[in-house]
């Protein structure tokens, strides 16, 4: 049955986070009404596709006095049980922000509070889900899991439902709190959109990420400079990020620079338009550091639908995605095992990448499509409903 949920969200909408704005539309297809809240704004830039999101999210700061909100005692105390048990915030900061939640979510009927990063999003929408006396989930990511991690334990233990991207995420998520209501649910992508297409290829490699650490550039570089300039393909990189300038002087002292476009943000619209003309996807991501890493890239998902094999590092999510049938997987940081995939991507005959191509595409049809993640969100929302009748 449709719901209305309220989406807490850090900001919203933003440029790099269409897993956020695919999804809620989605959401919607399936007849929910979605009421995204944004604990800050955001003042950057975002999708074309998205703009119109901005106008209808709820900006905390907007949200009235409490003085229309009145709770009873036993939902004080299960909120202020979570707001002691983490620590990442103040309890004045987090009272604060969950009460104004918490009056969006009585104001518009909410039943179910959705948040996604855990951060400071899901610690909000935790304690104002105790508040108002409904269903609460998140969805973890990346960085927010594995780079700068915040009361996460804490965090699985009190959401009535825990979503993760990928098998890797679940066992982690497992470990921290072993009695955790943990689903694996990818982000899917529309492969209505992300189509192939007949015709020539352009002879190309393509790259999509961040110019940021756990994108694995480095590695990409290196394994360019590797191969003799004869067999080194040339690679177009979609993105910009705190490495641009670092990568591209490295790439000038390896000499590998007239293989590597450094194209700059470029929109989905983009990518659904001139990906199909490429001839592979190269994703060659690493662990950062601090272990922060990419888990579930949409960007292979998108490649995949769009017919284009993919050579990935074999890493969370795109173990899953990227099989011997429609590409290959690469040990995370080996420049010289990512060197021999190029040259086996780039030198694929046409009926070869024709047949990875399909495969790739059926792949994604079969596992990883918004309309399949939004049913197994809606269904894992209900079942954690019903083990809590008092919820709502």
């Amino acid at each position: 049955m449709p719901q209305t949920i309220c989406y807490v969200l850090s900001s919203f909408p933003v440029l790099s986070e269409t897993f956020v704005t695919n999804e809620i539309r989605a959401m919607r297809a399936l007849g929910h009404r979605i009421v995204p809240v944004a604990l800050a704004p955001h003042h950057g830039p975002c999708q074309p596709e998205d703009a119109a999101m901005r106008d209808e999210a709820v900006q905390l700061a907007d949200i009235p006095t409490l003085r229309a909100l009145t709770l009873r005692p036993d939902r004080w105390v299960a909120a202020w049980r979570f707001v002691r048990a983490q620590h990442g915030l103040s309890a004045r900061s987090l009272l604060r922000a969950a009460l104004r939640v918490a009056l969006v979510i009585r104001r518009e009927g909410c039943t179910h509070v959705h948040a996604h990063f855990a951060h400071a999003a899901t610690a909000t929408a935790i304690t104002a889900a105790r508040l108002a006396g409904v269903s609460v989930s998140f969805i973890g990511h990346g960085y927010d899991i594995y780079g700068t991690p915040s009361d996460l334990p804490a965090k699985l233990a009190a959401a009535d439902l825990v979503f993760a991207t990928c098998n890797d995420m679940a066992t982690h998520f497992h470990a921290l709190a072993p009695t955790a209501n943990v689903r694996m649910v990818p982000c899917g992508i529309d492969p209505d959109r992300f189509t192939p297409r007949d015709g020539p290829r352009n002879g190309r490699l393509l790259a999509i990420g961040r110019l940021a650490e756990q994108k694995g550039y480095p590695v990409l570089l290196a394994a360019l400079a590797s191969l003799p300039a004869a067999q080194r393909p040339t690679v177009d990189v979609v993105g910009t990020g705190p490495l641009e300038a670092t990568l591209q002087a490295e790439a000038r002292r390896l000499g590998v620079d007239g293989n590597v476009n450094f194209l700059g943000a470029r929109t989905s619209t983009w990518i659904a338009a001139e990906g199909p003309g490429y001839l592979g996807l190269v994703a060659p991501f690493v662990i950062c550091a601090n272990g922060d890493r990419d888990t579930g890239p949409m960007v292979a998902k998108e490649a995949l639908a769009m017919g284009l094999p993919v050579v990935a590092s074999a890493l969370m999510g795109l173990k899953e995605m990227v099989t011997p049938a429609c590409g290959r997987l690469v040990t995370p940081g080996d420049p010289q095992e990512l060197a021999a995939a190029l040259v086996w991507l780039a030198g694929l005959e046409a009926a070869e990448r024709a047949r990875l191509g399909a495969a790739g595409r059926r792949h994604v049809q079969a596992r990883f499509t918004l309309a399949g993640q939004a049913a197994a969100i809606t269904a894992a929302i209900e079942a954690a409903q019903e083990m809590l009748p008092c919820a709502t």
